[in-house]
């Protein structure tokens, strides 16, 4: 009577083919010629193609990623002899849906140690991307992303704001996004279908300033040899952001706040009145409120455009939302440039979260830009980042170090700082106007570099 084959040796010889079927993971091999070998139970899963299919065919015809026609990493280790860890892409499924995954190779190697082809694993991401869009959602407003206090206030209010067909005012820092809030209010209102037009009122003159949002007519000047319709009748029905309003001057505010209280206005050179069917959103830069305390604006012009204000804080007052705009600008030039750039390393990260950005979300969205510009895929790292911010988060990690003596450049810096603080009785924030920075960055500064000060400063002599 033959003898039962022994159990234990049955399952350690089938150990790796079940192990390759229970895993989520999908996982299948190639030969020299790209040929596929083998291709498990989750490949078929995520892919919707079957093995039977699948088997024999060129892997590209099957795994139809955007990483095949120029940046394989399964081709990349056969060439190079060495593995790539998730690199992140996507799929085309055999419904033509796109399926975000993350890619792992290897070569493929027989008992003996010979190559005998490639093995790539892949993971699906759809769920995460899912939840991960949804929670996007609940950060954004429009083309806005954010998760901060400050922010979240803004968006709870903003589909009244937009209802009410008011005149706006939009106060924030330069690159803080005033137009973007401007199109968010815009696109949430009953006028969302009619134009949204845009006009920096600082960087006009007042005749052509009021050229542009007035029209005039054939004959109104030298040189006016047909009408031109102003910006308040290309936006007729729709929504009008008059930009950098603090800049204009007291005769263009006198006959812009007769417009917005007529809801009328005359074309240069013509006769008759136009109707001003526009929603006003007027943004700034500066503080109208103590522009009108100095007599620098007019007051009633003031509270014409004042009905509702939106403050928008400054990216330092908000640097939760780094993150969230770092994934919002990357995704978007991922589409653009069509690069396959799956983040930002953690080391990358906190250089940009110990910096100050005065220029605010437009800065971190041009860092991010000049990134992609060294970065083809994988994560940006720190040396994709402007020489600038590495060169000072080099200079703090110095700085840091036990024992390490001041370099010059550091010296020089601490001098500079102690004076300024001196000179103003260790008052930090008058020691941070004094040197021309933000008295956070003066914070930072004098942290990284160790300096003393007293107990008190400056301003305890006015508390």
């Amino acid at each position: 009577m033959a003898k039962n084959k022994n159990p234990l040796k049955t399952l350690n010889e089938n150990a790796t083919e079940i192990i390759l079927e229970s895993i989520s993971d999908g996982v299948f091999t190639v030969d020299h010629n790209w040929k596929i070998m083998s291709f498990n139970r989750a490949a078929e899963e995520i892919t919707g193609i079957s093995r039977e299919e699948a088997i024999g065919r060129h892997c590209w015809d099957v795994f139809r990623s955007n990483m095949c026609e120029s940046n394989c990493a399964l081709k990349k280790t056969m060439q190079e002899g060495k593995s790539f860890i998730n690199s992140a892409t996507y799929i085309i499924n055999s419904e033509k849906k796109r399926i975000p995954i993350t890619v792992s190779t290897s070569l493929l190697k027989d008992s003996e140690g010979n190559v005998i082809g490639g093995v790539e694993t892949f993971r699906d991401h759809t769920l995460e991307e899912t939840l991960r869009k949804e929670l996007c959602a609940s950060y954004r407003m429009g083309d806005i992303v954010s998760a901060s206090p400050e922010m979240k206030k803004i968006f709870s209010i903003l589909p009244q704001v937009a209802e009410s067909d008011s005149t706006v005012l939009v106060e924030g820092e330069t690159g803080t996004g005033k137009e973007l809030m401007a199109r968010a209010i815009h696109n949430l209102s009953f006028r969302k279908d009619h134009p949204f037009v845009a006009i920096n009122c600082g960087a006009l003159p007042d005749s052509l300033l009021e050229s542009e949002l007035f029209g005039y007519k054939a004959g109104a000047f030298t040189n006016a040899v047909k009408d031109k319709p102003g910006l308040f009748s290309v936006a007729r029905g729709g929504t009008l952001m008059l930009d950098e309003i603090g800049d204009t001057s007291a005769a263009f505010q006198i006959r812009l706040l007769r417009v917005l209280e007529e809801q009328e206005f005359q074309p240069l050179g013509a006769v008759a009145k136009e109707k001003a069917d526009v929603r006003v959103i007027a943004a700034t830069n500066k503080g109208l409120s103590q522009m009108v305390a100095d007599g620098e604006f007019r007051q009633d012009l003031f509270y014409r455009i004042n009905v509702v204000r939106i403050p928008l804080p400054p990216l330092r007052r908000r640097m939760e939302d780094i993150p969230l705009l770092v994934d919002h600008f990357i995704a978007r030039l991922n589409r653009i440039r069509g690069k396959t750039v799956s983040g930002i390393s953690l080391k990358a990260l906190e250089i940009l979260m110990s910096h100050d950005f005065p220029g605010n979300i437009r800065e971190l969205e041009n860092i991010i830009e000049h990134a992609f510009i060294l970065c083809a895929e994988g994560d940006i790292q720190p040396e994709h980042l402007p020489s600038l911010m590495a060169d000072a988060d080099r200079c703090a990690t110095a700085a840091a170090a036990p024992d390490s003596p001041q370099d010059p450049v550091q010296a020089a810096e601490t001098r500079m700082i102690m004076e300024a603080l001196e000179r103003n009785q260790y008052n930090r924030t008058a020691a941070a106007a004094d040197l021309g920075m933000h008295k956070s960055t003066l914070f930072r500064k004098i942290a990284r570099l160790g300096i003393s000060l007293p107990r008190t400063d400056g301003r305890s002599r006015n508390a």
